[in-house]
């Protein structure tokens, strides 16, 4: 099997292989381009110690020493060189204590999580696949290398990492693998709330984000997102939809881009829906209140995972106003859009189509066509520029203040009262308008009278 080795991977290889040494490609880039995709980047393994590393190239960076791995920089662009090694014992379910360096190439494939991610390749040697990993892509399975057991003891978060590889590749789990992590999962309990979120949104944004299904069908997700399993299990009698809280979920993530925000906003927009349950007299179930218990949920769930505050912002925002009314005029939209903010609301027309989607067929079409009139209502406005918040006004609070207006809790107000005017019509949005309301407003003051 051929693979076309950049130049600089080539170079690097060529220069330790003429010192002395065994060098090849390793891991991800050589599954990805078996696969004939674009790899992210590339690491290489070889026989050579890091200080014998350091001395062929003028310029390193001792960015894993202790654990064998050099950048070794070509023209501002590092690449990962890490010797062969054995890991040592993993104390803590994630890190090895300490590795010892080896001069066998396939002892450093065995040490490594899935088959997949365990070949290596030069021009010399060619492809070399000690433990299946081309076979298992034919068949289209995520494999342990060697002991599924021990792999997982090792590091608990490779439980994650092999549902998060089966999602990017549209691969299934090997039996012995998934026996495995269903009997190991509470180990990612070890493992850090930084850890669990990366791979967390490498599910969501890859091809399969359904394949969260096989995180809870493991166990996996109840000891990282037990909100999700609530939901999973939490039917929906109800004429609007077909599936379970959780599979209509799983159903919304498919429906939208691979677009981190939405796919998180999708996987938690009905996150509230077990706990604001009801049933009627009909046996219909009803989820009062969903959005608003959801947001809160939400808040908590990525702040435990520890999302940075702009995606916390954004997708609590999706889960809070997903499903709300919007009058079907203009300043209904305009309303709406100052009500959600001018960031969030173009997502929404993808969450709720999204979101219909992923429901029963009860009155779909009509659901969509509201979507749709919407959408094209928000454009016209956007088009013609029309003032959407207190930015966009005519004047400004120095502009109330020249008039005399005192600085604080008037000024806020006044600026809110010409808003409404704007948002129900744009028309007014001038600054001689605006201030003739003001003015009008001042001799109405007691402070005037």
């Amino acid at each position: 099997m051929q693979i076309r080795l950049p130049d600089k991977v080539k170079r690097i290889i060529e220069t330790l292989t003429a010192a002395g040494y065994e060098a090849y490609a390793v891991g991800g880039c050589v599954r990805d381009c078996i696969l004939g995709r674009t790899p992210n980047d590339w690491d290489i393994t070889t026989s050579a110690r890091p200080e014998e590393t350091k001395r062929l190239f003028a310029r390193t960076v001792d960015t894993g020493i202790k654990h064998g791995t050099v950048t070794v920089l070509l023209d501002r662009e590092g690449f990962e060189v890490t010797t062969y090694r054995i890991d040592g014992a993993y104390e803590d379910g994630r890190h090895p204590k300490d590795v010892t360096f080896t001069a066998s190439l396939e002892e450093d494939l065995g040490r490594r999580d899935f088959t997949v991610n365990a070949m290596a390749y030069n021009d010399e040697s060619g492809l070399v696949d000690r433990f299946g990993g081309v076979r298992d892509m034919e068949q289209g399975v995520i494999r342990c290398v060697g002991v599924a057991e021990e792999r997982f003891t090792e590091d608990a978060l490779r439980m994650l990492r092999a549902v998060r590889f089966s999602a990017q590749l549209g691969y299934g789990i090997a039996e012995d693998t998934e026996r495995a992590i269903r009997r190991l999962a509470p180990g990612l309990q070890r493992i850090s709330a930084e850890r669990i979120q990366a791979e967390l949104v490498k599910i969501a944004v890859s091809a399969h984000p359904d394949y969260l299904r096989i995180a809870y069908e493991t166990g996996i997700t109840a000891q990282i997102l037990p909100e999700f399993d609530l939901c999973m299990q939490t039917a929906q009698n109800n004429p609007h939809h077909c599936y379970s809280v959780g599979e209509h979920i799983l159903h919304s993530m498919q429906a939208v881009g691979p677009d981190k925000v939405l796919r998180l906003g999708m996987l938690f927009h009905d996150i509230g829906k077990p706990q604001t349950r009801t049933v009627d007299e009909k046996g219909i179930t009803h989820n009062k209140g969903h959005a608003a218990v959801g947001e809160k949920m939400t808040r908590e769930i990525l702040r435990r995972l520890k999302f940075d505050n702009d995606t916390v912002d954004k997708v609590t925002k999706i889960v809070r106003f997903h499903d709300q009314d919007i009058d079907l005029t203009d300043s209904g939209v305009r309303r709406a859009v100052n009500r959600m903010g001018e960031d969030i609301f173009p997502l929404l027309f993808d969450v709720k189509r999204a979101d219909i989607s992923a429901q029963s067929d009860y009155h779909r079409e009509e659901k969509l066509q509201k979507v749709a009139y919407i959408e094209e209502l928000y454009r016209g406005i956007c088009r013609r520029k029309e003032c959407l918040s207190l930015s966009g006004l005519a004047v400004s609070g120095n502009d109330l203040t020249a008039l005399g207006i005192p600085a604080g809790k008037q000024i806020g107000d006044l600026l809110r009262e010409l808003l409404e005017l704007v948002l129900e019509d744009p028309a007014r949005n001038t600054r001689e308008e605006l201030l003739a309301v003001c003015r009008a407003r001042m001799r109405e003051m007691p402070h005037n009278s």
